[in-house]
């Protein structure tokens, strides 16, 4: 230790101290105040950024918001539409069904005519024939009972006698 101390030199010493304050006062004169700008600079920045970070998120929940705004009224929308088509579509299948109902309403109501009309025609038509059949029938036994005298002479007898009870 002594061989540390036997080189000692206090000139040494103080020019070492000199040359270190002197290297502090030029580093604060041109050093120190660029790196502190730097630093308050780059710290500035951060902020800004962090700034509009968070100018950032605000403006996206609010757009969010607004998606969700404009996704309810959309949906409301489709809804409605939906209802309106569901609701004429009801209202066509309505009317398609009262309409058939109304022409087969009409088309039974044709047919019991035509029914009743052919009918009336069938009558009539077995009517003819039955007076016909009958005159027929008439005629032969008429001709079979009259075709003897006293057969005749019988008939009148007895036609006379029903004009005189009636």
């Amino acid at each position: 230790m002594e061989q540390l101390l036997g080189q000692f030199s206090l000139g040494l010493f103080i020019l070492q101290i000199v040359l270190f304050v002197g290297l502090i006062l030029l580093l604060k004169k041109f050093a120190w105040k660029p790196i502190l700008d730097a630093v308050n600079e780059r710290e500035e920045g951060i902020k800004d950024a962090l700034l509009s970070a968070e100018n950032a998120k605000k403006e996206m929940m609010a757009l969010k918001s607004d998606n969700q705004k404009l996704l309810d009224e959309a949906r409301a929308e489709r809804d409605t539409m939906i209802k309106e088509a569901t609701a004429i579509k009801e209202k066509m299948i309505a009317d398609a069904k009262s309409e058939a109902q109304t022409q087969g309403a009409k088309m039974i109501e044709q047919a019991k005519a035509t029914i009743e009309s052919e009918k009336n025609n069938a009558v009539a038509e077995i009517k003819n024939q039955v007076s016909s059949l009958s005159l027929e029938i008439a005629e032969k036994l008429l001709k079979e009972e009259l075709s003897n005298k006293d057969s005749q002479t019988k008939l009148v007898e007895k036609m006379l006698a029903d004009v005189k009870l009636n």
